[in-house]
C-alpha cells in the first residue's frame, strides 16, 4: 500500500468530512495552521504499532503545540478488523498512562468499519467516526479545553453530527468520496 495514496485519502477525509461537514468544529483552525501531523505507519503487527504509537505520543508531548497540535497515526496494514482495533484501544490507553501522559493527551479512534455499540452496522451515524483507514488521533487535552471554551455548546456536537449524517444519508456520504478504503485483498 502506497503511503501517498493513504495520506491523500486521509487528507480528503479530513477536508471533505471532518472539516467540510464541520464534524469537528475545532479541526479547521489547526489544519489551516499546519499543526496536524499525519503519520502513515508501516506497522504490520500490533507490537510494531504500539512502538510507533509510543514514539508519536512522546513526540507530541515534547513538541510545542504551535508546531504540532494533534497527530493522526494512520495504520493501514494492521487492525483492519474493527473489533481487534477496538481491543487495541485498551493497550493504547495503558501506554498513555505508563508514559505519564494520561490527562495531557487523549486518544480518539477512527476506523473504516467503526460502529457505535448501540447502532446497526449500516447506521449512517457510524460515519462520524469512519475514516478511510484505521487511525489513532492523538489530541492534547489543553487543545480540547481551549476548543470547548471557544465552542460553548461542545456537548451538543455529538447530537448535531448524528442529525447532520441522517440528513446527508448514505448516498450523500458516499458522494463525498471519503472511504472507507479497503486493501486490495478485501475488495
Amino acid at each position: 500500500m502506497d503511503d501517498t495514496h493513504v495520506r491523500d485519502a486521509t487528507v480528503r477525509w479530513l477536508e471533505r468530512a471532518v472539516i467540510g461537514l464541520n464534524l469537528c468544529p475545532f479541526a479547521k483552525s489547526v489544519w489551516v495552521k499546519n499543526q496536524v501531523r499525519i503519520t502513515i505507519s508501516a506497522a504490520t503487527t500490533t507490537d510494531a504499532l504500539l512502538d510507533e504509537l509510543i514514539a508519536e505520543l512522546e513526540l507530541l508531548a515534547e513538541t510545542p503545540a504551535e508546531k504540532i497540535d494533534t497527530t493522526l497515526l494512520v495504520h493501514p496494514q494492521v487492525l483492519s478488523d474493527f473489533y481487534d482495533f477496538n481491543d487495541f484501544l485498551d493497550v493504547a490507553e495503558v501506554a498513555l498512562a505508563e508514559l505519564g501522559l494520561d490527562g495531557e493527551i487523549q486518544i480518539a479512534s477512527f476506523h473504516p468499519d467503526f460502529q457505535f455499540a448501540d447502532a446497526d452496522p449500516d447506521d449512517i451515524t457510524n460515519a462520524t467516526n469512519r475514516s478511510p483507514y484505521p487511525t489513532l488521533h492523538l489530541i492534547r487535552e489543553a487543545s480540547i479545553d481551549r476548543a470547548v471554551e471557544a465552542f460553548p455548546d461542545a456537548a451538543d456536537i455529538y447530537e448535531r453530527n448524528m442529525e447532520k449524517l441522517r440528513e446527508l444519508g448514505p448516498e450523500g456520504w458516499k458522494a463525498l468520496g471519503v472511504g472507507p478504503e479497503k486493501p486490495a485483498d478485501e475488495t
